[in-house]
């Protein structure tokens, strides 16, 4: 009888690049249905009998003394800044997955996202301070910078195939960029005042999980402790400490250890034992066995096995944690009208489409960017009101940049620009594909 290996289909170095993208792609659908449900039973929480009681959890001091150190932060700093790092993470390994390995490896098709990105960034801020300009709101203008990746590809996970592979992979490779674009606005418009010390701690770290990883050392454990002191310096430092979730995914190695002959030669040093109890002890057959399970390991780039690792985790855990933590807004005596509402709300639904559609074409025109034949102008216009969704980051940058007595107007504003977004975005959708025509799935 034939083992499935030999009736199977070759490998293709493709599958190394569309596999793990349409894995990301489908967690990311399932989190943003979880991450809806976090955000709903926040809001049903904050304006019900138990809404004190359950905002003032998110306040619980927590942490420890050291001396004069003193690393006590409430419950909501913890997840914030904390727990969002390793959504960072993430996000940052996918990014360096997709320059290295995937579709954005070609720079012309990479400038399209990053155009577009750009410019759901730019735009949406300049209507921003324009609606808001001398007024005690304007230092929130991060707000409305960026996308929810969860949330964008769980709209899209409604119409299967019936929207274009090349829709998913722009929305997102522009979430991601903007992601980025936005942690590191973070680090340098909302930041405290530097701790020179504790910043130089934190860099001299970066350089030693960089000597580390030339030096051989593959242990993932060792770089967790590594990276675990990182951000405790940069929490110290007055930089936002999610940038050291950025910058450890970006300087994850993409190469791989142990190459796909040296694996089949392993496993055939160990498939050549005869069959039989002999793996115990200290002997020459247990040797083998554990290089092969370490081979086998060791034949997925770090970037590739961090990301399978911690994305389930991200997507089904952090994110929805973060929604509970942040999402609950008090409705009753909220008013919409207020200028920083009014200001998040045209940046989020109004600037995001405008500045990625506007800045596509132009990137396209000049021919800095390619535009696949597939990814039409009208679905890329569907997917530019889709962007408007800034769920997650908003809600992150809110809260760092607006005084508790704004913030609720802001997050008012952010939820109500982030429905709206999804709702034109999901119509337009709903009318490019009434035909109920299949594309097929690149992934």
């Amino acid at each position: 009888m034939n083992d499935r290996s030999s009736t199977d289909l070759p490998h293709a170095i493709a599958d190394r690049i569309t596999k793990p993208f349409a894995r990301f792609l489908k967690i990311e659908a399932a989190a943003g249905a979880l991450l809806f449900l976090a955000a709903l039973s926040a809001l049903v929480l904050a304006n019900s009998a138990w809404s004190t009681p359950f905002l003032a959890f998110w306040e619980t001091p927590i942490g420890l003394h050291f001396g004069a150190l003193d690393f006590t932060r409430s419950l909501r700093h913890w997840i914030n800044d904390g727990l969002m790092t390793f959504f960072f993470f993430v996000i940052s390994l996918e990014l360096k997955r997709e320059l290295v390995l995937g579709e954005l490896r070609n720079l012309r098709a990479a400038a399209l996202p990053f155009a577009a990105a750009l410019g759901g960034m730019i735009v949406p801020v300049s209507i921003y301070l324009i609606l808001v300009a001398g007024e005690p709101g304007m230092h929130g203008w991060g707000t409305v910078m960026a996308t929810d990746t969860a949330f964008v590809i769980g709209c899209l996970a409604l119409f299967g195939s019936r929207i274009p592979p090349a829709l998913r992979l722009f929305l997102l490779s522009l979430a991601i960029f903007d992601d980025v674009g936005a942690i590191l606005v973070v680090a340098v418009g909302y930041g405290e005042a530097l701790n020179w010390p504790a910043l130089a701690l934190g860099v001299l770290g970066l350089g030693i999980v960089a000597g580390a990883a030339r030096l051989g050392i593959r242990s993932i454990p060792i770089y967790f402790l590594m990276g675990a002191l990182i951000w405790l310096c940069f929490d110290a430092s007055g930089v936002h400490a999610t940038i050291a979730g950025v910058v450890l995914g970006l300087m994850t190695p993409t190469r791989i250890w142990v190459s796909d002959i040296r694996l089949r030669a392993i496993l055939g040093r160990v498939l050549a034992y005869p069959s039989g109890e002999h793996w115990s002890g200290d002997t020459a057959d247990r040797r083998d066995l554990r290089q092969a399970g370490r081979a086998v390991a060791e034949s997925l780039s770090p970037v590739e096995r961090l990301e399978m690792m911690l994305h389930p985790w991200v997507g089904f855990a952090v994110m929805p944690i973060f929604a509970l933590a942040n999402a609950g807004v008090a409705i009753t005596g909220a008013d919409l009208g207020q200028s920083v509402s009014l200001a998040i709300l045209a940046g989020l639904v109004l600037g995001k489409p405008v500045g990625v559609l506007g800045f596509s074409w132009l990137a396209v025109r000049l021919g800095l960017a390619a535009r696949g034949a597939s990814l039409s102008w009208p679905f890329l216009a569907a997917g530019a009101f889709l962007t408007g969704i800034g769920f997650t980051m908003s809600l992150f940058i809110a809260g760092l940049a607006y005084a508790p007595a704004m913030l609720s107007a802001a997050k008012l504003g952010i939820l109500a620009g982030s429905i709206c977004s999804a709702a034109i975005g999901i119509s337009v959708l709903v009318w490019l594909t009434r035909r109920k025509r299949a594309f097929p799935d690149a992934a």
